[in-house]
């Protein structure tokens, strides 16, 4: 099989990525390196060579932006002139910081939406009717001490998160008009934290960081002088926020089983919520990071952030029934792991 990923150089796309190389598949990535660096293409390269000598250089890269039109057209003819078909799409390329979401909407339209109906356009021109798509549980409305299922209340309260749900409509519209022809997976995503155990690729973020987990790590690194957590009120037994961290590994082998639900179930529509199913606090991950690297994180309470909410936990038991997929690794793992990334490359790739 040979399978396109979209933002295949980033955090999540790195480790598909790795993941579906040590399956045999054929991969061809395209990201425009805006936000991650291309470094990560030799770093996955060689831990497939150091898990597997004889690894077939089965990897292509190409730059650009979905956004081109033009560009992903000619990613798909230059495929099929070499006598090659994308057997499938994991589009994972997009904006993702609810906080500049909230500072710049435009730009997360322009980008998410219009950059996947560029995508499906292009994909229906050339025959390739397999896509799984990376969403987000920030599609889901507030929700209380209860965990999130797929048909739990949607309303997204940040234009990252409705960008995400008009996705997912737009391709549940595209899918009923030919249920005959498309294979969709929504894969909401919690949490994703750590990194590869080899510690060789890990979360890279360049510009503003705003997710807790490298902003701890930078506090670890003493390149931040404290941790801001936004709000010690909330409706939480510690008042800090509740989130399901799952391990990026985890969360990478549940692409590979999605695509391959879509080869083997070729029509077919579904929403998958990827989480651990177990919800942690910020406080309590702050402390499970000391406790298994023997670091201090110094941290201060700040006002709460427009867009948060107290508690995201997920009912993962869809995913694990219909993909046969079972989260293996612990928060403890997650920090370990994560940390081992940072500390081994602190100036990133």
């Amino acid at each position: 099989m040979r399978v396109l990923i979209t933002g295949g150089a980033g955090f999540i796309g790195s480790h598909t990525v790795l993941t579906l190389l040590t399956k045999g598949i054929e991969v061809t990535i395209i990201d425009s390196f805006q936000n991650c660096s291309k470094k990560s293409i030799s770093a996955i390269k060689k831990i497939a060579h150091s898990l597997n000598p004889n690894y077939p250089n089965n990897i292509d890269f190409l730059s650009g932006n979905i956004l081109d039109l033009d560009f992903l057209e000619k990613v798909f003819e230059d495929e099929n002139n070499k006598n090659k078909k994308f057997d499938g799409v994991i589009h994972l390329a997009g904006l993702k910081s609810v906080s500049d979401s909230i500072k710049n909407p435009v730009k997360y339209w322009d980008t998410n939406v219009g950059g996947t109906m560029n995508l499906i356009k292009i994909m229906n021109r050339f025959e390739c009717y397999r896509l799984v798509f990376s969403s987000s549980a920030t599609i889901y409305g507030v929700s209380g001490s209860g965990k999130i299922k797929e048909d739990s209340k949607i309303n997204p309260i940040n234009p990252y998160g409705t960008t995400k749900l008009a996705i997912e409509t737009f391709l549940n519209d595209l899918y009923k008009s030919h249920t005959n022809k498309w294979g969709i997976i929504n894969l909401r995503y919690f949490n994703p934290i750590g990194a590869h155990e080899s510690g060789s690729i890990g979360e890279n973020p360049t510009g503003d960081i705003n997710n807790i987990f490298p902003l701890i790590n930078k506090v670890a690194q003493k390149k931040i002088k404290e941790l801001h957590i936004y709000g010690s009120d909330w409706d939480t037994p510690d008042g800090t926020c509740i989130r399901d961290y799952i391990h990026i590994m985890d969360l990478a082998e549940a692409h590979f089983l999605a695509i391959n639900y879509l080869f083997k179930n070729e029509n077919d529509f579904l929403n998958l919520n990827l989480g651990t199913g177990k919800g942690h606090s910020i406080l309590q991950l702050i402390k499970t990071f000391e406790k298994v690297n023997k670091i201090k994180i110094p941290y201060m309470f700040s006002k709460r952030r427009d867009g948060d909410i107290s508690s995201v936990v997920a009912d993962n038991k869809k995913a694990l029934e219909v993909l046969n997929w079972k989260p293996e690794r612990n928060i403890e793992d997650m920090c370990i792991d994560g940390w081992k990334w940072y500390s081994k490359n602190p100036d990133g790739f």
